[in-house]
């Protein structure tokens, strides 16, 4: 049973944004201060990714922790009503996100995801930050930001990162 009436419920769902969210917003500002350069959600790429850094052939995924179920995160909560629903719903958000970085990899290029909770507070962004311009510096292939939670992995692509 829901707490609000459909219309109300539907006007907040529809005020839910897909792209330039905040947390994004406030990456690429602070990526764009250092002289970074990108395009947006790059319509060429599977699963137009948020930011496409060409030049670094690196592309960063911003991910709200809810939405694509941020493992151990406080934020990726399940709503209690309509379970089965949203957990249809969040499987195939993790499915889609899974092929969209292995479509990415074999096509070349490197991929970078940075989850909201890590975009919460200024000095949060600053780091995600400082991560990425080394990342992007480093040639590794695969990077995962999160609260506290950096995780670097090896190519599965022959000739990537390498």
């Amino acid at each position: 049973m829901d707490v609000v009436d459909k219309t109300t419920r539907s006007r907040m769902m529809a005020g839910i944004r897909s792209k330039d969210t905040r947390p994004e917003i406030a990456l690429r500002r602070e990526l764009h201060s250092r002289g970074l350069r990108y395009r947006l959600h790059g319509k060429d790429l599977p699963g137009k990714p948020d930011l496409v850094l060409a030049r670094y052939k690196a592309v960063i995924l911003v991910h709200g922790c809810f939405w694509h179920r941020h493992q151990d995160c406080r934020y990726a909560s399940t709503p209690s009503t309509r379970p089965e629903f949203w957990q249809a719903k969040f499987e195939r958000n993790i499915s889609r996100d899974a092929e969209v970085r292995d479509q990415l990899g074999q096509a070349g290029w490197r991929v970078a995801t940075v989850w909201e909770c890590a975009l919460r507070k200024p000095q949060q962004v600053i780091r995600s930050a400082d991560i990425l311009e080394t990342w992007l510096a480093s040639g590794e292939p695969e990077l995962t930001i999160g609260e506290e939670k950096v995780a670097v992995r090896p190519s599965p692509f022959p000739g990537i990162g390498s």
